[in-house]
């Protein structure tokens, strides 16, 4: 894992190439209280975005757009978790090579209002990803700072063939991390990392299953843990010293997992 910035500089108006992580999004049961959550936890505000899925809106941190929040259809029974999307020039044939390597799409390819294409699938061991086609709005506009997407990594049972599976569709090269005991590869687009894949084995939660977990960039992890509990939140797997940072896992009120990351000073 590693803090991966984007493609282009957030001001030069430059959508993302094809195959980066572009956007993350969540659908919860009671939007209301999600956003008022991570409004006070990363200071984010919320405007009104596409509705062909349902109520949603966009994340913006100091004006600039982060993340999404929509609700979850009553009649969907699923789990409650952030998603990641990824860049495409071409949703459709996008969605072809993820059918035609193993995965599934579950929703679209469909259009939506002036946002672009985007579809919903999942990979051979069942982690959910979007895949977005970006005419006009961009995506995440900003990264590194706090409050901001900061990496995405999928947690699954071994990283081989999975990371084989993202490599085809989305053109990735991999850096495995050569470790006896430690399963661990890294996506890279045109020489930059841009996702994690970590194979855990039996070490994979029975209730989730194969997982995308976003990481979000904050100041101080010790004080963001302290303000999750505050807002009725979870803490899953405490602060600790990484050599990437220091790293939390965490839940939402409604369960959504998600991880802090403090960049090392």
């Amino acid at each position: 894992m590693t803090d991966a910035r984007r493609s282009a500089h957030p001001d030069d108006g430059a959508p993302h190439a094809p195959g980066t992580p572009c956007w993350v999004s969540l659908m919860v049961r009671s939007p209301d209280a999600t956003e008022e959550f991570y409004g006070a936890l990363f200071g984010w505000e919320f405007r009104p975005g596409p509705q062909q899925l349902g109520p949603y809106v966009r994340a913006l941190l100091d004006g600039r757009e982060v993340a999404g929040i929509g609700l979850l259809p009553p009649d969907r029974h699923l789990p409650i978790a952030w998603t990641p999307y990824f860049a495409s020039a071409d949703v459709d044939r996008t969605a072809e090579a993820v059918r035609s390597c193993g995965g599934t799409i579950g929703v679209g390819p469909l259009d939506v209002a002036d946002a672009g294409r985007l579809a919903i699938g999942s990979d051979p061991s069942g982690a959910v990803f979007g895949v977005w086609q970006v005419p006009a709005h961009l995506g995440t506009a900003v990264t590194g700072v706090p409050g901001a997407p900061a990496w995405n990594e999928l947690t699954t049972f071994e990283s081989a063939s999975v990371a084989k599976f993202y490599e085809t569709v989305f053109g990735y090269d991999e850096e495995p991390v050569v470790c006896a005991d430690f399963d661990y590869v890294t996506l890279h687009l045109d020489g930059r990392p841009v996702v994690g894949v970590h194979g855990a084995g039996g070490a994979v939660p029975r209730d989730r299953g194969p997982h995308w977990t976003t990481y979000f960039t904050v100041t101080d992890t010790d004080d963001a843990v302290d303000h999750v509990l505050h807002l009725g939140g979870q803490v899953l797997d405490p602060a600790r010293d990484s050599d990437r940072g220091r790293v939390a896992t965490v839940a939402d009120p409604e369960g959504a997992r998600f991880r802090l990351l403090q960049s090392p000073r």
